[in-house]
């Protein structure tokens, strides 16, 4: 039996230059009174990114409207007087979440235009000087503090201290809000971004961006928001499965780490790229998003989106959160790997604690004609609760730590979750298997380990080998427990596997239904694959792969292939077929065929081949 060939890769030379061309145009929607104005080329995109729009510009229902339906509004030109009565309403009630309403706030500034009344203006001028909000302490609340504060200091120049909540002047707020952009952007493309590959939060840094890029006057700003945009929308399109995020996460919630269309990253791909189905309704990340630059992503990146023609295998470096306690570096290294095809993706980090409590650290994603309600996905993890690893993400005092989490973050201290990582889980993956160790000290909370089984798994079969056979789509995956299991059931359907032993494993090999005639010629293969592996005094396992190679792995060492021991020193900060980076380069190379396109932000400098 032989396997497809998957695309390799390999660094190419620097392409010629070729000037980007925007071009503003008037989309005319039959379903809209007003032409709504966009960056874009295609009337594909428009349509989409006018549907979007128009969901928040006309709510169902008669209620008040909020933030996002005045934006809508103002965009499309409609109803000047009911949005600037809607907005004196909202803010006399108070401004509240911090720069979860600077972002809103700075988008119906921008897309004023004229339209508001002056009273609304004025109340809006005087929310910034009345209202403190708060900074956060997540790369994302960061970014959207200082995009907000950056725009608004613009907006209104040359006024002292006395006028911002900050106390500085307009000139200050923005050279502050300048500088630590500058530096998010100089080390995302250095060491990668700390908050990665979030099929959640990714909406944040994409609207953040389209705002800089539509927005900002400084023409370097401008340039580096643009480019940015390019530089997020490539992490996403070559880790997505139509339209569906795979890949290692540093934050997912739980049912969408279940339910794996239930995410916004499902109405970016759909949007950008018309993957999948968008959410119903449409979430306000990607409406904010439209709101501004309405970015329609280059042809390079839609083909790098939607070509799954080949298997492939695609690299990433990305970082840590900051690590306030217990670490001399504020940030540690992350290997990812991803496989995909076209009918499944694999997909992992190296395990540990990377992130606190919402870190999804492997999976395989099969596809499926319409995801919505399917659980299309497999994993396992390490249930792991731990005040130690919340001081090490988090600055607040010992005794209202794990408290404090729960009361947003109700799985956290649940022996049943199914999302959150581990310093007692180590992963390897090569192409399309992973090896899963654990060894987990007595005493520990949550000694065990749990196994998602969806609900939409068919053939979900014990063989006596110890093996356990599913078919997910159209993928065969075989999964290999290295201690003894029992069954839970699932609220909603599936089962969970609990294995109550301190040094366990899992091995997994997933395949194609088109490489094999069916499911028992695939369990023969399987079981002709040579396993062995320990679990006294460390887990340890060498298995033979169905692409023929041996994989050695011992828990706390570095893993081999083919006894030769994984290069995490020469890992890239992106490799690939698609989308290549050095570390500390500042520069990316997306690639597809001969089309080269590659951003210097040393230079901030885009160039192209056709």
């Amino acid at each position: 039996m032989r396997r497809n060939k998957e695309i390799g890769w390999q660094a190419k030379g620097p392409a010629p230059p070729l000037t980007r061309r925007w071009r503003w145009w008037l989309w005319l929607g039959v379903s809209l009174p007003l032409a709504l104005p966009l960056h874009a080329g295609t009337p594909e995109f428009d349509r989409r990114a006018q549907s979007a729009i128009e969901v928040y510009a006309h709510p169902k229902g008669s209620g008040p409207l909020g933030y996002a339906n005045i934006a809508a509004k103002l965009r499309l030109h409609e109803d000047a007087a009911l949005c600037s009565r809607s907005l004196e309403e909202l803010l006399a009630a108070g401004p509240t979440g911090d720069m979860f309403w600077m972002y809103p706030a700075t988008a119906i500034a921008y897309l004023d235009q004229g339209q508001l009344s002056d009273s609304a203006r004025q109340a809006l001028r005087r929310s910034w000087r009345t209202y403190m909000p708060y900074r956060g302490d997540t790369e994302n609340h960061w970014l959207l503090y200082y995009t907000s504060l950056y725009l608004m200091a613009q907006m209104w120049p040359g006024q002292d201290g006395d006028q911002w909540y900050t106390g500085k002047s307009s000139a200050e707020n923005m050279r502050e809000a300048a500088g630590w952009i500058e530096s998010w952007v100089k080390l995302t493309t250095r060491r990668g971004q700390g908050e990665y590959d979030s099929p959640h939060y990714m909406g944040l840094y994409f609207l953040s961006m389209s705002y800089l890029a539509e927005w900002a006057k400084d023409p370097a700003m401008k340039k580096r928001a643009g480019m940015m945009l390019d530089y997020l929308i490539a992490d996403y399109a070559a880790e997505n499965l139509d339209g569906i995020y795979v890949g290692a996460h540093s934050r997912v919630y739980d049912r969408p780490a279940l339910e794996k269309w239930l995410n916004v990253s499902s109405d970016f791909g759909w949007v950008l790229f018309g993957l999948g189905r968008p959410l119903d309704p449409p979430d306000g990340y990607i409406v904010f998003y439209l709101l501004a630059s309405a970015y329609e992503p280059p042809e390079i990146l839609k083909r790098i989106a939607t070509d799954r023609s080949q298997p492939y295998t695609h690299y990433e470096l990305k970082r840590t959160r900051n690590r306030w306690r217990f670490f001399d570096d504020l940030h540690g290294p992350v290997y990812k790997t991803t496989y995909v095809r076209r009918e499944y993706a694999v997909s992992s980090d190296q395990g540990g604690t990377l992130q606190p409590i919402q870190e999804h650290s492997w999976d395989v994603t099969w596809n499926v004609p319409d995801p919505r309600g399917i659980e299309n996905t497999f994993f396992t993890l390490h249930p792991y609760s731990s005040l130690g690893e919340l001081e090490t993400y988090f600055t607040f005092p010992p005794d209202i730590g794990i408290s404090g989490v729960v009361s947003s973050k109700k799985s956290y201290d649940s022996p049943d979750k199914f999302v959150g990582g581990s310093p007692y889980e180590k992963i390897f993956q090569d192409r399309d298997s992973v090896i899963v160790l654990y060894d987990i000290p007595p005493g520990t909370r949550f000694p065990h380990i749990n196994g998602f089984f969806s609900k939409d798994l068919a053939d979900l079969r014990e063989d006596p080998s110890g093996w356990i056979f599913a078919t997910g789509g159209d993928a065969y995956i075989a999964c290999r427990p290295l201690q003894p299991y029992s069954w839970m059931p699932i609220d909603g359907g599936g089962k969970r596997l609990f294995s109550p032993y301190l040094k366990n494993g899992i091995v997994v090999q997933v395949a194609s239904r088109s490489e094999f005639a069916d499911r028992d010629v695939f369990r023969r293969a399987i079981l002709a694959l040579e396993l062995e592996f320990q679990l006294a005094p460390t887990p340890s396992v060498r298995f033979r792969t169905l692409n023929g190679r041996t994989l050695g792995f011992t828990y706390g060492e570095i893993p081999q292939v083919d006894a030769t021991p994984l290069a995490y020193d020469r890992w890239p900060l992106f490799g690939g077929p698609f989308v290549e980076a050095a570390v500390d380069s500042e520069q990316l190379i997306l690639k597809w065929g001969k089309m080269r396109r590659t951003l210097d932000f040393r230079r901030l400098t885009v160039t192209d081949t056709p």
